[in-house]
């Protein structure tokens, strides 16, 4: 079982515990508990566990998007922080999105107050509540094959829309778009028991190709459509018929298609089950020619047609920036990657690439240190000029992944096994295990400044082991046994190894590692990263080139920051490059959407402030995905004076705030923030020094 209950002493209560994703939610209530598990019967909504306990009062340590619900589901209110709700005397549902999704089934009148920080539920009486819970980790429901032939491939991804959970436009919501089956390459197609077919009417006519095949499979995913081959590519429902362009213009307009869909979608919900303020909705309302509410109700098919017929142009300022764009090469091999792009809707391109206009290094001087395996520039080789590439279409979304040959600029170098690695996720633990290995005693002052940035968060179990002037056998023990969630390295690197005082350990001489995520801050460690995801790792960053030591100590402390509030790895470099001086030499290997803590209450997001010396900034946040917190998450900064729900991950419009509730506002929240272009932290909740 995924989901587990258990009683917890200081504070009274209840944890909710999500084994898979190491992911808990406490729960507080007067007096000692007592509560009976059980198997979802009939509950209002799909949860994986309930459980029933006897209370009048259920506190929660973190702020939660909350929603009231009537007895059949129907959203009748939204809460905000600062906030007070109220339940009536009858049956109503108090839904709260978190690391874990919940539900609270209550039958008796109460109050809902949501603070800053924390959410308190208080019945007028003491009555039975009923506690659903849904982990929102979905494995794959089994493995499709196929044999390496066109016409059996499109048979296999036009099966992978059995993973959606909804054709209506909640399918929107991460929680009800599961993860498709899995895709291998065998004698014959095999679609098992299990994968159900989709029975919708949408059918996309694409070329005989294997790249036209992995371009669509993300719309055809998102539209529960069956591919099929043929020379005119074209959209074709009951209701009307959707040329689509051919050529090299292909990929880009079925782009296009998949973001208009999705985003028209995610607004129309709006009118569903959970009706809500969306920012997107109220900036594009008046330029949309159809009626929202008669939209929800109208068939999949018709209500493509009206969206098609809004200029792209008109929403493309509004759309959510894209997690991920998959650069994949055109072969049968691919074809297994497609389970794993289309789960976060990654946009799919070709691997066209061209040379960079220049290789990234270091310009060291004498006087500098960088972290190579001298005092000076590296001899050691990296990677040959020759092997290094940009892809033909960079900034189209947070993360490029590169899937081809070469060494990627502005891109991260993806591998296979860095997904599969977390569908194998080894047994949890009770906190979350570091290992910090510092091997040059003249880098000590990383290690310092790290030692404060992981696990300073009181909500976060952390437990830190760090290691100096590690060898290469106990390293390698280390990696191999120590079952560590994360591995943060300091020191040198060459092709050939991680420097040690007796030599370097070349992680490609292990048979297998059991780490989730790393950060090699050394110079050319891009080989070692990339062996790391072929043996056991999530992902990890690494680098290519040189990199000074007083920048790496800096990228060092800005990327543990990062992490440590619950950003991805994606998100977590690109604040860091962007606003530090960490440079392009470093690069994501593996998955970017890999994480070793959940963020506090939503999506994490960074404040960006501009300050012209009077009483007011002007305000506004960028949001980031996380694998709980996918593509078509509502998130809000949660001050009251600015109505800023957006989709996830985003950029809000700037707000005028006035200083004095931007300090109330910071003081309760751990959000990194950029006041006139400068990264500061808020370590921990407490007065703050940032204004």
């Amino acid at each position: 079982m995924t989901i587990s209950f258990a009683e917890t002493a200081a504070p009274t209560g209840l944890e909710v515990y999500d084994s898979i994703e190491q992911r808990r939610l406490q729960i507080e209530t007067p007096g000692s508990v007592s509560f009976d598990t059980s198997e979802p019967a009939q509950f209002c909504f799909p949860v994986d566990l309930t459980c029933r306990l006897e209370t009048d009062e259920l506190g929660f340590n973190q702020l939660y998007s909350v929603t009231v619900h009537d007895a059949a589901g129907r959203t009748e209110a939204s809460f905000d922080a600062s906030e007070t709700g109220q339940l009536e005397d009858r049956t109503q549902f108090v839904g709260l999105s978190g690391p874990i999704k919940l539900y609270c089934r209550i039958d008796a009148p109460g109050t809902i107050d949501i603070g800053l920080t924390s959410i308190t539920i208080t019945t007028d009486r003491e009555t039975t509540i009923e506690l659903g819970v849904r982990s929102l980790h979905d494995q794959p429901r089994g493995t499709i094959t196929t044999p390496p032939d066109i016409d059996a491939m499109m048979d296999a991804v036009s099966a992978l829309p059995s993973a959606l959970k909804t054709t209506s436009p909640e399918r929107t919501w991460p929680t009800l778009r599961g993860h498709p089956p899995l895709i291998e390459l065998g004698d014959r197609l095999e679609i098992p028991d299990t994968v159900d077919r989709p029975d919708g009417d949408i059918t996309i006519t694409v070329p005989r190709s294997f790249a036209s095949l992995y371009q669509v499979a993300p719309l055809a995913f998102f539209l529960g459509a069956t591919i099929q081959p043929g020379d005119e590519p074209a959209l074709e429902t009951p209701a009307f018929t959707h040329p689509i362009s051919a050529g090299h213009a292909f990929e880009d307009e079925i782009a296009d298609l998949l973001k208009r869909f999705f985003f028209l979608d995610c607004i129309v919900r709006t009118e569903g089950v959970f009706q809500y303020d969306l920012l997107e909705r109220s900036m594009l309302e008046d330029d949309l020619p159809f009626d929202f509410a008669a939209t929800y109700d109208r068939s999949l098919a018709e209500r493509l047609e009206q969206y098609l017929a809004v200029p792209f142009d008109v929403l493309e300022p509004y759309i959510p920036r894209w997690p991920l764009t998959a650069h994949v090469p055109s072969e049968p091999e691919s074809a297994t990657l497609l389970p794993f792009i289309v789960n976060e809707l990654g946009i799919v391109r070709d691997t066209t690439s061209q040379p960079p206009e220049s290789i990234p290094n270091t310009d060291a001087t004498n006087s500098q240190l960088v972290r190579s395996v001298t005092t000076a520039r590296s001899s050691s080789p990296g990677p040959a000029e020759s092997e290094f590439i940009v892809p033909a279409v960079t900034g189209e979304s947070v993360e490029h992944a590169w899937f081809g040959d070469g060494v990627p600029q502005q891109a991260s170098k993806a591998t296979l096994e860095a997904y599969r690695h977390q569908l194998q996720h080894r047994e949890p633990v009770e906190s979350i295990e570091l290992l910090l290995v510092c091997n040059d005693a003249r880098m000590i002052d990383e290690h310092d400044l790290l030692d404060g940035s992981y696990g300073n968060r009181s909500d976060l179990p952390f437990e830190i082991d760090s290691k100096f002037g590690v060898d290469a056998d106990r390293l390698a023990t280390l990696l191999t046994d120590g079952g560590y969630d994360f591995f943060h390295f300091i020191g040198h690197a060459t092709e050939d190894g991680l420097r040690c005082p007796d030599g370097d350990l070349d992680i490609r001489t292990l048979e297998a590692v059991d780490v989730g995520v790393f950060f090699l801050n050394a110079c050319r460690s891009y080989e070692q990263g990339l062996a790391l995801t072929r043996r056991g790792a999530f992902g990890g960053v690494s680098t290519y080139a040189d990199v000074i030591n007083e920048h790496a100590v800096t990228a060092g402390e800005t990327m543990a920051r990062l992490l440590n509030r619950g950003f991805p790895l994606r998100g977590a470099l690109e604040i860091a490059q962007t606003y530090t001086e960490l440079g392009d030499q470093y690069l994501i290997v593996g998955d970017g959407s890999a994480d070793i803590a959940q963020s506090d209450g939503g999506t994490p997001a960074i404040i960006k402030l501009d300050c012209d010396g009077d009483d007011e900034c002007e305000f506004a946040v960028r949001s980031y995905s996380t694998k709980e917190f996918k593509l078509g998450t509502a998130s809000a900064s949660n001050l009251e004076s600015v109505a800023d729900r957006h989709l996830s991950p985003g950029v809000t419009p700037c707000s005028r705030v006035s200083v004095d509730e931007l300090r109330t506002y910071i003081t309760w929240t751990e959000l990194p923030v950029l006041v006139d272009g400068e990264l500061c932290w808020n370590d921990g909740i407490g007065p703050t020094s940032i204004f």
